[in-house]
């Protein structure tokens, strides 16, 4: 544990030092994201943070090397794979952030990724499914390659969707990726594996630099993690959710009599991925119905919808902090604890605390409405019972009809009387 304690503080210390750098540079090339109708931010702000995050990550590997027991962890080849395509998509996104690549050009450019990886040795073995007495499914490279494909480009772009609020993909593959660690880092001591394990560096390495660029990314952001950052991020988790989930056959679980912990090996990936997946899901459906391209912009994601319903853009990036918090590191509690009613309880409990907290916002606007409403309606009786408004209602009802040329023409003192009246 202090090994991996060494290499996240090497890469956050790496990261948060070189992301001054980067931001110079950026500002030096151009790279600027300029506000457009559907962003939050209102001023030109550089972009390209996913370069300081890439060395921060590169550092760390670098002292992993050196230390004795990670050391283990270079046996085979899924640390050096994810380096080498974390820095082929990494390239890919500093293009992006400058030129603004179209979405087939960025897909291709995944896809190319994400083989590298696959063909360097992080590929998805097998899998357990606890439905119909399938249980473990060996698949094979026709199966396994595109199917890991798939899955790293859909986790590069559900990280890239919810890049929209400042700080928001940082906290949240933070959140992500020291769930995976945690996760990771049980089936070492529990026997399922060895301790020190690719996925729990790979890990351990990216929670650094995200909390390394954490502090110029939160709100107000100095820059960007750009798509530079966010594709890393989303094929790192990527990386780590392959390799975690065919580390161990559910099938030797104490507890194999329940459903819930033969499950939790192929759900935890899911629940720790869960926020930018459902986000990712919800744009392509909602995109898809209006006869538009999955890839096009809008302004209808989780946290665009947080700030519609009164939230504050930090309190919108907090609430999408706990979500990813209480979904991660929920489902690890459980596939470690093996679900004991008190923790079910407890994240019950906490469901409803964060129901409470995203709705808030709404009640607290409705109780302004009907409190201006009720204020409204008091200052309307208060003028009609004013002395001057009775005196000019029994005015004109003992005062005949007025002819046709004061009607047209009222007089200065009707004129006076109608304005004191407003």
């Amino acid at each position: 544990m202090r090994e991996y304690v060494v290499v996240l503080i090497t890469a956050a210390l790496v990261t948060y030092l070189t992301t001054p750098v980067v931001r110079v540079a950026a500002v030096r090339l151009r790279m600027m994201a300029a506000p457009r109708e559907r962003d939050v931010h209102v001023i030109p702000t550089p972009r390209g943070g996913g370069v300081a995050m890439y060395l921060g990550v590169a550092a760390a590997i670098l002292v992993a090397t050196r230390l004795p027991a990670l050391q283990r962890t270079f046996e085979d080849s899924q640390t050096a794979a994810v380096l080498a395509a974390g820095g082929l998509i990494c390239a890919l996104g500093v293009l992006d952030d400058k030129f603004g690549l179209d979405a087939l050009t960025k897909l291709t450019g995944q896809i190319a990724a994400a083989g590298v990886m696959v063909l360097l040795g992080v590929q998805l073995a097998f899998v357990f499914l606890p439905v119909a007495d399938i249980g473990t499914l060996s698949l094979g490279p026709s199966v396994g390659v595109p199917l890991t494909v798939l899955l790293t480009v859909a986790t590069v772009n559900a990280l890239n969707f919810i890049d929209g609020l400042d700080g928001l993909a940082a906290g949240v593959s933070a959140v992500a990726a020291l769930a995976f660690f945690a996760y990771s880092y049980n089936l070492g001591l529990v026997g399922y594996d060895e301790v020190a394990s690719a996925p729990a560096l790979i890990t351990a390495v990216l929670a650094g630099a995200c909390l390394g660029f954490l502090p110029h990314n939160f709100n107000p952001a100095r820059i960007f993690m750009g798509d530079s950052g966010s594709m890393l991020v989303g094929l790192m988790l990527s990386a780590a959710a392959v390799s975690a989930t065919g580390r161990v056959d559910p099938q030797s679980f104490d507890s194999a009599a329940s459903l819930l912990p033969l499950a939790l090996p192929l759900l935890v990936p899911v629940a720790v991925l869960s926020i930018p997946f459902i986000d990712l899901v919800m744009a392509v459906v909602r995109r898809t119905r209006r006869g538009r391209s999955p890839f096009s912009p809008d302004k209808m994601h989780l946290h665009h919808r947080l700030l519609a319903i009164g939230h504050s853009h930090r309190r919108a990036v907090l609430v999408m902090y706990f979500w990813a918090a209480l979904l991660s590191f929920g489902a690890v509690t459980l596939s470690i604890t093996g679900g004991t009613a008190e923790l079910l309880v407890a994240i019950g409990v906490l469901l409803v605390v964060g129901v409470i907290v995203v709705l808030s916002p709404r009640a607290r606007r409705a109780a302004r409405e009907a409190r201006a409403a009720d204020l409204e309606a008091q200052r309307q009786r208060s003028r009609a019972d004013h002395p001057t408004a009775r005196s000019l209602r029994t005015t004109t009802s003992t005062t005949p009809g007025p002819s046709p040329d004061a009607a047209t023409e009222p007089s200065p003192r009707a004129a006076g009387a109608g304005q004191g009246v407003r």
